[in-house]
């Protein structure tokens, strides 16, 4: 192989893909068997495998038990909007990560202590070990699961006050900024980084993907003066949605 030169796998994967992208294989239609690639391509079993593999693992293409392989349907990408935005009268969490007026989601969530991870308490500023409130949430869209967050909280910052606990109290369901005002806690600053990465099991269990699938993750912090007062991990599938971004001139 020349410098420069695709694997052979790689060539029949991407005339395969182009197909699929192109229409001429459309959602639904069987890929064509192993022999036939063998055949059409000049190539060997292997090659023909690895070529299905690649496809599989891009999530262009689904096995089904007994029947063969077929080309998966591609969703029209969805837009999840993130500006900070806040409603007069105080936001939701599932109406902060879509910063988006119109949207009309639900949410289901649960909070529960725990020791904070290396990681975690790295991006709290605190010592691994010490107690967080841990709480997660599944949002849904039109009862699609289209996003996971799980969220961080010190509880030497909130431990034994009415906002102990995100989604319960009196400003149960609010933002983190409102959340922390109400204990004199001043948000004035929030910083997001944006990665993606392969859907654990678990999570593409839960949004609907399948085994490669790729997921955006941004890792959101709030600070108080410098300090870390909650961070969280947001998990979008990046083959559905795309988040956008409308940032203020200054």
């Amino acid at each position: 192989m020349t410098f420069g030169e695709q694997p052979a796998y790689l060539r029949v994967a991407g005339d395969l893909r182009k197909k699929i992208v192109d229409g001429s294989l459309p959602p639904h239609t069987r890929l064509p068997s192993q022999a036939r690639i063998r055949e059409e391509y000049g190539v060997s079993d292997t090659v023909a495998l690895e070529a299905r593999k690649v496809l599989m693992a891009e999530g262009l293409v689904e096995g089904r038990s007994g029947s063969g392989t077929y080309v998966r349907e591609r969703p029209v990408p969805r837009r999840i909007s993130r500006s900070g935005f806040r409603p007069p009268a105080g936001a939701t969490p599932f109406r902060q990560e879509q910063a988006d007026g119109e949207t009309r989601g639900t949410w289901e969530s649960s909070s529960a202590q725990a020791e904070a991870s290396v990681a975690v308490a790295e991006r709290l500023g605190i010592r691994p070990g010490d107690r967080v409130m841990c709480t997660r949430y599944l949002f849904r869209d039109a009862g699609e699961a289209m996003m996971l967050s799980t969220s961080w909280e010190p509880l030497a910052v909130t431990g034994r006050t009415p906002v102990m606990l995100p989604e319960e109290g009196p400003l149960g369901g609010m933002g983190v900024v409102e959340r922390m005002a109400a204990i004199d806690v001043v948000v004035d600053n929030v910083t997001e980084e944006v990665g993606a990465r392969p859907g654990l099991a678990e999570e593409l269990l839960t949004l609907g993907g399948v085994p490669g699938h790729v997921v955006v993750v941004i890792q959101r912090t709030y600070y108080a003066s410098g300090r870390p007062v909650e961070t969280a991990d947001v998990v979008i599938p990046a083959d559905r949605y795309r988040v956008a971004y409308h940032l203020p001139v200054k």
